[in-house]
């Protein structure tokens, strides 16, 4: 026990994982949730942990993505999901609560707790004197974003996320993709997927027909401020041409493999368009479809993406969204440990940081806590194996480029290669998951008893 006590804000799924983990630690926790004094747009109720998009927390087996954070998880004593798992109901592959009475315990038991001091009040300011574990989520008020933004120094905060899909590099055809930069200037850096005229416009018909995702009515009344990132839909409503002049531009992009771009004979071999992607991560395992942000279902993306000519059997480890959501530049601001760099005793967790999903916030709720704990008990913050998916996903939004950086799911894609290549996905996933479990055990016999506490 220590007279050293945590303030943790907001009553999201990362922010009930972070006080949870907190008085575990034996650690007081003072413990702010807005509603209901104070309304979210999206949120239906004042229960904390409240699940307000779908009652799933992904796919359970541990060689998909989800679920090996799932497991992850389990074997570091999450409360959330341990009480998703007493609260399961039926629903395929998937995990699937019963959503009112999952809220409503994690509700009880934090409210209730003999060290949590629970405020249903509005945070207007990030104290500077506290240790802090910031979870106010992507619709975090206008007031404390203002804070947060004179905290951080930064405006890079998102309110309308418009984000392009993001495919595993394996899983593009390098025999059509060239890498080039545009006029050959400076390093290749893009892989370029090439199109002729047909293809083009039979591309150009289909994003024109394609499915839209409905916006949220407080969705929409910030849309219109975001003409900057026009959704690539949007640019083929606006004429047959426009991509061609915009994001898909040829221009100064040709494949060295077919000679010299000057050469007269190669001049009718240059690309009608050229669709770009950039690479997202350090090891070139992930590419960023440039100027692809979209609000298309993700059915939708999938089928009239694949056209593109090298993307025909593109695996999507995160589609093309827009919405509204607050995430800060967590490349720039945040180490590994979720710590803020500018002032180690304040931390950050959940879709603040950039990371998507109800178990991706239970896990970084689960760092958070623990670092706020062993911070106030007087011991070194931990940072996660890179092996884990825990570990891979704070690695990434810690490391990631800060002038490209968007919100990023659990996927394979962002976890270190295995020492030799796997061709076949099942088996590569199941081998990743086999070395998580290893290095999670391993890195958990190494830490102090007060680091983790597994009931």
């Amino acid at each position: 026990m220590t007279n050293n006590r945590v303030t943790v804000i907001g009553g999201g799924l990362a922010g009930t994982e972070a006080a949870w983990q907190v008085v575990q630690a034996g650690v007081p926790v003072t413990f702010y949730e807005m509603r209901p004094v104070k309304k979210s747009p999206a949120h239906h109720s004042q229960e904390l942990a409240e699940l307000v998009c779908s009652n799933s927390f992904g796919a359970k087996n541990s060689d998909r993505a989800a679920g090996l954070l799932h497991e992850e998880l389990r074997r570091l004593g999450s409360r959330i999901i341990a009480t998703a798992d007493k609260h399961a109901v039926p629903e395929g592959g998937a995990l699937a609560v019963d959503r009112a009475v999952f809220s409503s315990e994690l509700t009880s038991l934090l409210a209730n707790h003999p060290l949590v001091e629970f405020k249903r009040e509005e945070v207007t300011q990030i104290p500077q004197d506290a240790i802090v574990v910031l979870t106010t989520g992507p619709l975090t008020s206008p007031e404390l974003t203002t804070d947060l933004q004179k905290f951080t120094g930064m405006e890079y905060m998102s309110f309308f996320d418009a984000a392009s899909p993001i495919v595993v590099g394996e899983s593009i055809d390098c025999d059509v993709a060239f890498l080039a930069s545009r006029y050959d200037k400076g390093d290749a850096a893009y892989l370029n997927c090439p199109m002729n005229k047909e293809q083009y416009l039979a591309f150009y018909q289909a994003l024109c027909t394609a499915e839209q995702a409905q916006l949220k009515d407080f969705e929409r009344e910030t849309a219109k401020f975001f003409e900057g990132c026009l959704p690539i839909e949007e640019q083929a409503q606006r004429g047959e041409d426009t991509m061609r002049y915009g994001p898909l531009k040829p221009v100064g992009l040709f494949d060295s493999r077919l000679g010299d771009f000057r050469a007269p004979e190669n001049k009718g071999k240059r690309p009608y368009a050229v669709v770009q992607l950039r690479q997202e991560d350090k090891a070139g395992q992930l590419w960023n479809m440039v100027g692809f942000q979209t609000n298309l279902r993700w059915g939708e993306q999938k089928r009239v993406f694949r056209m593109i000519p090298g993307l025909e059997n593109a695996e999507f480890v995160r589609m093309g969204v827009m919405h509204r959501n607050t995430f800060i530049n967590s490349p720039q601001l945040l180490d590994s440990t979720l710590q803020f760099k500018r002032n180690g005793n304040i931390l950050a967790a959940g879709q603040l940081v950039g990371t998507e999903g109800y178990t991706a916030a239970a896990a970084g709720g689960w760092l958070a806590g623990t670092n706020a704990a062993r911070l106030a008990l007087g011991q070194k913050p931990i940072s996660m194996p890179e092996t884990t998916m825990m570990g891979a996903l704070f690695e990434f939004i810690s490391s990631a480029s800060p002038k490209h950086f968007q919100p990023m799911p659990p996927n394979f894609g962002i976890i270190p290669p295995l020492p030799t290549r796997v061709k076949n996905k099942r088996e590569r996933y199941g081998q990743y998951r086999d070395r998580s479990f290893s290095d999670l055990a391993t890195w958990k016999e190494c830490l102090t008893p007060e680091a983790v506490t597994v009931n």
